[in-house]
């Protein structure tokens, strides 16, 4: 934050359009899970795509019906309220696209499933180290183009990694790898959708999707079992 505010606009905008692209890269690698031999093997070669598609549409129908992102977006407001004072409506909404996008990017993705899920079974932290070393950049990063809002999420960070860490110790082992990759194909379409809204193409309500995390391995299961 102190190296952005030293930043004119349009470098801070540039930063935000490389951390766009990045993550429409970091997308695209996340579904190429749907390849995976475990999760072909367990729903078929053809039924891959299907069982991402209908996690991602049925996610999205249950999230805009409960209204995850505008819930979310209130939670930052408020945080923003009473950390920030009242600002600018500009300053406002730059402070919850901050935390809203950081929360979204750093809890979607492949190392925090497997990172977390890996702690929880005490099997090692390598992998969560590797993605905190990642997130740290990205987070200096989203911090100098958008503010204070990006340090907050490290509150979503705790609560969701803190909840797959502990599914990981009850569960975790239980769980194939056809579901993990299920899981991570679905992120990766969210993980897309972030970037379409930094590159400001399309403001996707990436958060009304997030059951779909819950919906694709639950899908993989059912289809498995069939």
């Amino acid at each position: 934050m102190l190296v952005g505010n030293r930043l004119p606009e349009r470098t801070r905008s540039t930063v935000t359009d490389g951390l766009g692209l990045i993550t429409l890269i970091v997308g695209v690698l996340n579904v190429m899970a749907i390849g995976d031999a475990a999760f072909a093997s367990a729903v078929g070669e053809d039924w891959t795509l299907i069982v991402v598609l209908g996690a991602v549409v049925g996610g999205g129908i249950i999230g805009s019906l409960l209204g995850i992102e505008p819930r979310l977006e209130r939670v930052g407001g408020w945080l923003q309220a009473r950390l920030t004072g009242d600002e600018a409506d500009a300053e406002r909404a730059r402070f919850i696209e901050g935390y809203v996008s950081a929360s979204l990017l750093f809890c979607v993705g492949p190392l925090t499933i497997l990172g977390s899920l890996s702690d929880g079974l005490g099997t090692g932290i390598d992998q969560l180290v590797l993605k905190s070393s990642l997130d740290l950049f990205a987070s200096m990063a989203f911090a100098a183009s958008l503010g204070l809002g990006v340090a907050l999420s490290a509150v979503s960070v705790l609560v969701f990694q803190g909840a797959l860490t502990a599914l990981g110790a009850g569960f975790g082992s239980f769980m194939p790898d056809s579901t993990i990759s299920a899981m991570t194909a679905a992120g990766g379409v969210l993980l897309l959708g972030i970037g379409l809204r930094l590159l400001r193409v399309r403001q996707v309500p990436v958060a009304d999707m997030l059951p779909a995390l819950a919906l694709a391995p639950l899908i993989t299961a059912v289809i498995a079992a069939w």
